[in-house]
């Protein structure tokens, strides 16, 4: 499999794709207003403590304070005996964590506290952090309140795991903990000594601004996306990084250089005319991502739905008729939507719950055919997933772990027209606000003179035939009404302008009669 990273950095955002075979399968953006926080240490407040949530909230300087549940508490200053479980094997970031119903800490409001961001801020809730502090490296996680070694999971080799394994114990620093991470795998001892010589400096110059910080202040802040994405994803199967930007193309050669030389000549600068994106055909695809509904190769297709409490996705059959019986032809475009909706799941990084309504099919062994291929896809994901078998009504249940805003939440902005549903008023709709609104004017006014300006889809459908619908309004009313189309208007808005005080009067009546109750 061909696997490719492209980078491109404007004034505005830095975009990062990754692409296999040729098809785009992450793609991330951080723009400078709203830099990733995920990684970062904080010395904060602790600022209340909420026993029915089993969290509490800490001040750490950012706009809402940060989530802090009491499962994500592990600190040498709250010991607890008996209530870690540790996760040895797993190189996310090799954090102990405490059994949901463990005892409330020994925390108390306005004490300081160390923690760091493990989910990014997300639609008005703060950033979701730990007290379990830990720092990536190229090859290595060290875990400055912890005492273990660990190795990643995805490193399947036994005897490979061992090798590491042993290693780790060896170069282990006392009273550290630390993960050995996938791409680690070949690594001499020589190599991994450096990396965690690299991260105990680091966390010593942290400990310092700890000691010397007033909270809330930032202890330590990870890298910039584009060169966590090379810390963490640029490995020996990648063929090749590409970079516009000539700063950030020394910046990452020069890390390169200094962790893995090997692969160096991997890294290559974009200096051709044409926008590097549209060389490659990102941008193509990236747009094709936004949408909510994706074509598949057999004519079938799927709906892609966000709501506030899930993700829904809808496999319909399309335009596809199939040669064989329906159960087959289900089977078929079935398997297909699995493995498209895992490359979804990852272009959008679309996380928390999410629901899969397959097509229905009547044989068990079909809906575990379905279920295999889902496991089977959502391995190249990095993210972690939990999914349940299909059920009979044909739904699939998944939760996939969210630790950023999805692609469409970082790249696009609610509709201030249809405020996120997707819909606008009908012009009937339209009509009866309007008449609505004429009936609480002449409540209250004597004039019979006004403008109307709407937007020219309205203003069209009212103005339609000799019989229009604003001439039945001006008759059934008595009064002269103007209609003016008007392209700043929203096509759910309308604007009434009164032809003797030459001023708008929309909201003016529209407030007096909410004040008084109507």
């Amino acid at each position: 499999m061909k696997k490719e990273i492209f980078i491109n950095e404007s004034s505005g955002e830095t975009r990062i794709a990754i692409l296999e075979d040729s098809h785009l399968v992450e793609f991330y953006v951080e723009k400078p207003e709203n830099e990733r926080m995920v990684g970062n240490i904080y010395k904060g407040e602790v600022e209340n403590i909420i026993n029915g949530m089993q969290a509490a909230f800490v001040d750490i300087g950012h706009d809402t304070n940060a989530f802090l549940p009491f499962n994500e508490i592990e600190d040498n200053n709250y010991p607890f005996p008996g209530m870690l479980d540790v996760a040895d094997d797993d190189e996310s970031n090799g954090r102990p964590k405490r059994r949901r119903n463990a005892p409330h800490p020994a925390l108390k409001s306005g004490e300081d506290i160390i923690v760091q961001v493990i989910k990014e801020p997300y639609r008005g809730k703060g950033p979701r952090v730990t007290t379990s502090i830990s720092l990536p490296g190229r090859f290595m996680v060290l875990l400055p309140y912890a005492d273990h070694v660990g190795v990643s999971r995805k490193i399947h080799n036994r005897n490979e795991k061992r090798r590491l394994k042993r290693i780790g114990y060896e170069i282990k620093p006392e009273n550290y903990g630390i993960i050995v991470r996938t791409v680690a795998e070949g690594k001499s001892k020589e190599e991994l000594q450096g990396d965690i010589d690299y991260l105990i400096n680091t966390w010593k110059k942290v400990e310092g601004k700890i000691k010397k910080g007033y909270s809330p202040c930032i202890v330590y802040k990870d890298m910039e996306m584009a060169s966590s994405i090379i810390r963490d994803v640029f490995t020996s199967d990648v063929d090749r990084v590409v970079v516009d930007n000539k700063k950030m193309y020394k910046e990452l050669l020069g890390y390169i250089k200094t962790t893995s030389p090997q692969l160096v000549n991997k890294i290559h600068q974009y200096t051709g005319h044409i926008p590097i994106f549209e060389k490659y055909g990102i941008d193509r695809e990236i747009e094709k991502s936004m949408n909510r509904k994706v074509w598949l190769k057999s004519g079938g297709h799927l709906v892609i739905e966000h709501t506030e409490a899930m993700v829904t996705i809808d496999v319909n059959s399309g335009k596809f008729i199939g040669k064989k019986d329906h159960e087959h032809n289900s089977l078929r475009i079935n398997l297909e939507a699995a493995r498209e909706i895992a490359r979804q799941l990852r272009l959008r990084d679309i996380g928390g719950l999410i629901v899969v309504d397959f097509i229905d099919m009547q044989e068990e062994r079909n809906r575990s055919r379905v279920y295999n291929e889902m496991k089977k896809e959502i391995r190249k994901d990095r993210a972690k997933i939990a999914l349940t078998s299909i059920s009979d009504f044909g739904l699939m249940e998944m939760t996939r772990q969210r630790v950023r805003l999805s692609l469409l939440l970082s790249t696009s902005e609610e509709c201030p027209v249809c405020k996120g549903t997707g819909r606008v008023p009908s012009k009937e709709s339209m009509v009866t606000k309007i008449e609505s609104w004429i009936k609480r004017f002449k409540s209250q006014c004597n004039e019979r003179r006004l403008i109307l300006r709407v937007h020219p889809t309205i203003s069209g459908y009212l103005t339609e035939g000799t019989r229009s619908i604003i001439r039945r309004l001006m008759w059934q009313h008595i009064m002269k009404i103007d209609v003016q189309p008007d392209e700043s208007i929203n096509i759910d808005e309308f604007r009434f302008i009164s032809k003797k005080r030459k001023e708008d009067i929309t909201d003016q009546y529209r407030l007096e009669m909410e004040q008084k109750g109507a």
